[in-house]
């Protein structure tokens, strides 16, 4: 099965083609230009240079978030566009339970994950894991033991530890190499890993969750906090 996988949840984010579980080709993109002066024609170049058309692809799988709300809305609409022109459909992922898949899949089982994501204003997007006892690569390699949350980097920790009992020991994402020394205050021994390309994992977890694909315009974007506009909103 050919997957084409759309990470836009960073700036530079990436674009991959997987087959099954073998990653054809991955790419990050130009940092220095927005997603909506790339795309699709980064999509479009990755194709060319495997020799492969679009129409070629027979699923799409995309990056919810969390992440930048204007890069979210970019690559979700932009996997939209190609899935209804070529009649396709779509599987959406978590960008934390990619982060926690590919920052630790050299980790034993029983080691406790954590995802983080910079989402500014100090806080991170965070979701606690840990590696069960199955093959890597599939759904129950994986277990969630905190959903997906916003919050201040010191706070997530001590209630990780306190209320969860939990002591993470790898942590992964931009969000985990910003808050470097927080993390290190409190589990001074903590395995920081810097944030990885994610589109080739998103395209292999889309492979392995096919029957779960859905309609292109049943997409919904993991945003964990509201837009500015919203909360400007609700402050009035």
């Amino acid at each position: 099965m050919l997957v084409l996988a759309l990470d836009t949840t960073t700036r530079g984010g990436s674009v991959a083609l997987v087959d099954g579980d073998r990653v054809i080709e991955e790419r990050t993109g130009d940092a220095a230009r927005s997603h909506g002066e790339r795309l699709p024609a980064e999509i479009v170049a990755l194709a060319d240079a495997s020799r492969l058309a679009l129409a070629d692809v027979d699923l799409y799988a995309v990056a919810l978030g969390p992440g930048s709300f204007t890069g979210l809305r970019i690559g979700i609409a932009t996997i939209q566009g190609l899935a209804l022109v070529h009649r396709r459909r779509v599987v959406g992922i978590s960008a934390l339970e990619a982060l926690a898949r590919t920052g630790s899949s050299a980790a034993p089982p029983g080691t406790f994950v954590a995802a983080w994501m910079d989402a500014h204003r100090r806080d991170v997007f965070s979701a606690l894991y840990r590696i069960a006892r199955a093959p890597a690569g599939t759904d129950g390699r994986l277990e969630l033991i905190e959903e997906p949350s916003v919050g201040d980097p010191s706070s997530t920790l001590a209630r990780w530890m306190s209320a969860l009992g939990v002591t993470p020991t790898v942590f992964v994402g931009d969000g985990a190499l910003l808050y470097e020394a927080e993390i290190r205050r409190a589990i001074v021994s903590a395995q920081i890993e810097p944030p990885p390309l994610l589109a080739a994992t998103i395209g292999r977890r889309g492979a392995a969750r096919a029957s779960d694909a859905m309609d292109p315009a049943a997409l919904r974007p993991l945003y964990i906090r509201k837009p500015d506009a919203e909360l400007a909103r609700d402050k009035k």
